[in-house]
Formats: structure tokens, sequence, C-alpha cells
């Protein structure tokens, strides 16, 4: 099965701007193509998996991938499924988060001479000239047709800034400048970027002619795969000191029933005729599913031995094992105690388990804490030192998260 096929067969594909061109490109090792990434953090999430395996799947079948970050780009911040403005960042701060992306990308793409390259937009976009860019650009773009657009009319009711308005524009010019001067003829994004990326396609036709082949390709559920990223309303970090590889492996071990089959296929590199196999798998199958799912993912992000460490430690815990070694954990010492006794509300802010003392309280009065096995009946629960006489205790928030507690 050629590349293309395979990124059907897997579900990846949503829309096309010319399928057998694109086929011949991908299938024969000619494109040159691009996925953005605005830095928008000093971490890429889960949610961004689709797009790194996709481009180190059409890297290992000889097409060339070109990374662009967004450092300019993220200056504006991109309306398309937002319900607010973005945070606005500092130059520095991006140049830091871009960093960081180069360091968790080279986990899935071979940058270097002749293979794939990661760029920066704010090299050209820093650099334009405001009303030269209006005279060039802008003529090139109706705002009825803009006005149109998914990623503006979700924003019409609750207010587009001018600033993200122009975000479609610096999108577009993207495109037409890697085209230019990096040969890139082939963009991919996410299906709610659909609008954005045809207007650099429309872009580099009007102002390069109509036989210039430049291609667009959406990927399927892309905006899914960003609340893929998500958890509890925390984002699901690739950088272990943000989540640790055990909390990874545990997102991808949990994730629904009919949510494990459609992930093994997007997002592993297994072979699809062992996925075609477990299309039939039902009930305690499903589970063997998620834990190759979560060992799979967690082995591409974290590695082999981490991936086996993680797994390790799950299954004891959920087998009744409780081998704590592996498992994520939070050291505390005699100055967090008063009269000898801790409170549990404080143990589950100071571990991150819940991001207030008010939420504390509520995972409490909801019956989701356990320490050491027994729920904790009440909100005004301490735990004294003699707790700790083996060194650690673990507390067990809801059904399937797990957090070791040492007292050093």
């Amino acid at each position: 099965m050629k590349i293309y096929e395979e990124l059907v067969a897997r579900g990846l594909i949503a829309q096309v701007t010319d399928e057998e061109h694109i086929k011949d490109l991908i299938n024969n090792g000619k494109a040159t193509f691009y996925i953005g990434f605005d830095c928008t953090a000093d971490s890429l999430t889960a949610g961004h998996f689709m797009a790194l395996t996709l481009m180190k799947r059409l890297q290992l079948a000889g097409n060339k991938p070109i990374a662009l970050i967004g450092g300019g780009t993220t200056l504006i911040g991109d309306p398309s499924g937002r319900s607010d403005m973005r945070k606005m960042l500092t130059k520095e701060d991006i140049d830091h988060n871009a960093e960081c992306f180069k360091r968790q990308m080279e986990r899935f793409i071979d940058f270097g001479e002749g293979k794939a390259q990661m760029i920066n937009n704010a090299d050209w976009l820093l650099k334009l000239n405001y009303v030269e860019l209006l005279r060039d650009v802008g003529a090139c773009f109706s705002v009825n047709n803009m006005l149109r657009a998914e990623c503006y009319k979700q924003r019409m009711e609750k207010g587009l800034s001018f600033l993200e308005f122009n975000y479609m524009i610096m999108q577009s010019y993207d495109f037409y400048y890697l085209f230019r001067n990096y040969d890139c003829n082939l963009q991919f994004g996410g299906d709610d970027q659909w609008s954005n990326m045809l207007g650099g396609t429309e872009l580099i036709r009007r102002k390069l002619g109509k036989d210039a082949n430049a291609m667009t390709i959406t990927l399927l559920t892309d905006s899914q795969g960003h609340k893929m990223g998500k958890t509890a309303g925390n984002a699901v970090w690739l950088d272990p000191n943000k989540t640790s590889p055990y909390d990874f492996y545990q997102y991808w071990r949990n994730v629904a029933d009919s949510d494990v089959l459609k992930c093994i296929r997007m997002l592993t590199f297994l072979p699809l005729e062992q996925i075609d196999e477990m299309d039939s798998w039902e009930g305690s199958k499903l589970n063997e599913a998620k834990e190759i799912l979560a060992y799979e993912l967690t082995k591409l992000v974290h590695g082999e031995e981490e991936a086996q460490k993680a797994q390790s430690a799950a299954k004891a815990l959920f087998g009744g094992g409780a081998d704590s070694e592996n498992m994520p954990s939070t050291t505390i010492t005699a100055v967090d105690f008063t009269d000898g006794a801790i409170g549990v509300i404080d143990l589950l802010v100071k571990a991150s388990l819940a991001s207030s003392r008010g939420e504390a309280r509520r995972l409490i009065e909801q019956g989701g804490v356990s320490v050491d096995d027994e729920k904790v009946a009440s909100f005004a629960a301490v735990i004294s030192t003699d707790a700790f006489s083996k060194g650690s205790i673990i507390i067990k928030k809801g059904k399937k998260i797990f957090h070791k507690i040492v007292l050093a």
C-alpha cells in the first residue's frame, strides 16, 4: 500500500484540493510539505500527535517536511476553535517555546542537511511593511469570503479583534513565501484550518498564475486531535517535567472504548493488518487495545524504557500489586506539617491533583479521594506523620489516578 492510500486507510484525510496530483507527489516522494506550529506554550501536547506522526510517515516515504514555527503568527494568535482572544506572548517567550518544540520534534522527525527543516515565520513576517503587505497581499482577499470562513463565523457574536482578523492573511502568506523560497508545494493542517489554508493556495495562484501547483490537504478530526491532548481541563504535555511518562501512559490507557481503535489507527505505527484484526475486539479485549495504544505512544515520546516502566507500574497498581516505584510522586518534608499532621486538601494541591483548595474540597466531598485504599470521608481529614512509617503513602483520585507522597 502506498503512503497516500495508507493515510486514507488510517482515517487521516479530510479534504484535498487535487487528489490525483497530491497522490503523485507524496507516493513518489516529491512533496516538500509544511505544517505550522504556533508557539503558545513551552511544550507540545498530545493534541499535536496527529501532525507529528504524519510528518514522520511522510518523511519515511521520501518526502521532505518543514516544521514551520509560528514566531510571527503567534504574536497575532489564531482565532480558530477559540471563544476568546489568546494570551499575548512576548517575542522572548515565543523564541524559548520554539526551542522547546524543536527538541521534542526531533524524537519524530529527522532534521539535517537535505532532510527535514525547521523554519520560523518571524524571519519574514516581522520584516513586512504594512502598507506594502496591504497592496501586495491584502488586495487578493475578499472580506466577504473571509467573514464566511468557519474560523471567523464562530467568533463574530462574541467579538473578533482586528488583530486576529489578520491571521488568515499571515498564514496564507506563509505558504506563498515557502512556495517561492523553499520549493514547498504542499501544506497540511487540521480540518478547522481549511479556510485559512485555501487562502494560501489561492494567493499563490493569483500571484504566480493558475499553473502554480500548490496543494492543500487537511487532516480529519484534527480539532478533535487537539481535544485528545486535554483532560480535566489540563493539557497532556510531551515534556516529561510537565506530564510524567506514567501520567502520559495513563492518559492513553484511559481513552474511551469508542476511541481506542481510532487512536491506534491514526497515531501509532502498527501495521494496518494488525490493527484490522482488532476491529472485532470487545469487552476485556478493548482494555488490551488501550494498553497497546498507551505503550506505543509513550514509547514514541519517552522511549522504550520509560514506556516499559509506566506499563509495569500501571499493571501492578490495577492488578493489586501496588508497585509504586515508577508512580508519579511528590516529596514533602517536616516543615509541611503542623503539630504532626497535614491536611488531605493540602496534599492534593501540593501533588497537583487539584488546582486549588476549593477543587480539592469538592473532590473529597464527592467521594473521589482515597489514601492508602481508604476513602477520605471529610474535607477536614488530616494525615499524621505516623502514616508515613513506610516512607510514603498513595493517594488515589477517582478510579484511575494514583500518586505517591514521599516524606523526606
